[in-house]
């Protein structure tokens, strides 16, 4: 996989503007650079951030058959979010209770359980990193400190500052020798790394364009009613991050950067620039950030496009795939959901069954779980491993797609990384109680980015 040549000379400028990496840089420079287990060769995993993605994260890391693994420490803000994780996963390894070692001294609650959670383990130990991506730097930052072999949820960044910070620090952990893997697990699918190498072959021809589709009814807390008058702000928003742009980067980095990421593996390459259109019309009472349609032209430094449509309305037609066009024929890069893939060549550019070439045989293993077993082997056998650097930059081009569809504007990288707007510079400053940082008006309602408006989002 090859990244855009562009990102160098912004990744070297990096560290020279940003304090707070070049501190945790020299933090880290004495530490030892190898990143093996720890002696007893069992891998302890601290699992920060407990919800879904986090508790099934851990699920897949505790199932990894290469040597034992136990998970000794949780943290997230909200207690009942842990204790429903903790009891779903002593229920699931319940006939394994040796890979379940967490009491509840090392059960922590509140913004710097992140820490205190990473304090229970040793170097070369591996930490799961699934809070909505708003925390993600900075919780990244303390595990380079602490030499953590890590994991983290993708989207990695949701705005230029956090991209830059992300690929100084990547750069820092690729250094230390420590292995980083990145929750994309399209990557790790064996029907989509075949396709990829036949597509590499010449089997397609040519790759002439890209199609990505997400088209389904509201997902996850993508769309969310007003603020209920006894609940924190901060709290709330934390809660339905899907809602919010400074958590998450809305519905659009969270759910269509899987599509994205797949289509650019396919092309080798990442896209430049984006024009886009979007538009809310269905929401109701609904107080998200989030459009309830997403059309982007993403273009390529060849000039190849990938055509990405998004939608969240209910009763529509639905789609969940990605295709490539090449010169000789077509592929389908994933059929409906993540996985399985059911990737597939086709003569021609018609999907008929006549014209099928090549279909990768069925079942498939999951690539939530190879992820994990590909992540664990090079830990073990001191491989390189580091996705950082790729998973900012698929982060930041769905970012840059968010951006042009809700500014009305051409965005290009460059733009977009060197944006001196943040959503949430004081994330690291966050309290349980305290102010959020974005703030509803007096009808409860928040700042949706439109175009030709409120351009201080961006």
């Amino acid at each position: 996989m090859t990244d855009a040549n562009t990102a160098e000379t912004s990744r070297r400028n990096f560290l020279k503007n940003t304090g707070r990496v070049a501190a945790a840089s020299t933090l880290v420079a004495g530490m030892s650079p190898r990143a093996f287990a720890s002696e007893d060769n069992t891998i302890q995993v601290a699992l920060v951030g407990c919800g879904g993605r986090g508790t099934g994260a851990a699920a897949n890391a505790l199932s990894v058959k290469n040597g034992p693994i136990k998970l000794v420490a949780m943290a997230d803000v909200f207690e009942d979010r842990q204790s429903d994780s903790f009891k779903g996963l002593s229920a699931k390894f319940s006939d394994q209770p040796n890979k379940i070692d967490v009491p509840e001294e090392r059960r922590f609650i509140g913004f710097e359980a992140y820490k205190e959670a990473m304090d229970c383990l040793k170097p070369g130990d591996v930490v799961i990193l699934a809070t909505p991506p708003a925390f993600r730097w900075v919780q990244f930052t303390y595990a380079i400190e602490k030499g953590l072999n890590v994991f983290m949820e993708k989207p990695v960044t949701v705005d230029g500052p956090t991209s830059r910070k992300m690929f100084a620090l990547g750069e820092e952990s690729a250094k230390r020798n420590l292995k980083v893997g990145v929750g994309l697990m399209c990557r790790h699918c064996d029907a989509r790394a075949e396709l990829h190498e036949r597509i590499e072959q010449g089997q397609i021809g040519d790759i002439l364009e890209l199609r990505a589709y997400r088209m389904a009814g509201p997902t996850g807390s993508a769309a969310v009613g007003p603020k209920p008058a006894d609940t924190n702000e901060l709290e709330y928003q934390i809660r339905n991050f899907h809602a919010f742009l400074w958590a998450s980067g809305g519905a659009f980095s969270d759910f269509l950067i899987h599509n994205i990421d797949e289509c650019c593996w396919m092309k080798n390459a990442f896209p430049i620039e984006a024009k886009a259109s979007g538009g809310r019309q269905y929401r109701g009472n609904d107080v998200d950030q989030n459009f309830d349609s997403y059309s982007v032209e993403y273009t390529f430094e060849d000039g190849t496009k990938l055509m990405l449509n998004g939608r969240t309305i209910p009763g529509c037609h639905h789609e969940f795939a990605s295709y490539a066009h090449g010169t000789k024929g077509a592929a389908v890069i994933s059929t409906a959901s993540h996985s399985p893939a059911k990737c597939r060549i086709y003569k021609g550019w018609n999907l008929d069954e006549k014209n099928l070439v090549w279909a990768y045989p069925q079942p498939e293993k999951s690539p939530y779980q190879l992820e994990w077993d590909h992540l664990i082997d090079a830990i073990r056998n001191d491989k390189p491993y580091n996705e950082v650097q790729r998973g900012v930059e698929a982060s930041l081009v769905t970012s840059m797609g968010r951006m042009a569809a809700h500014t009305g504007k051409v965005i290009t990288r460059d733009q977009i990384l060197n944006s001196d707007h943040e959503f949430a510079p004081v994330v690291d400053q966050l309290a349980l109680g305290g102010e959020a940082p974005l703030v509803a008006d007096s009808n409860g309602k928040y700042p949706i980015p439109l175009p030709g408006l409120l351009r201080r989002e961006y």
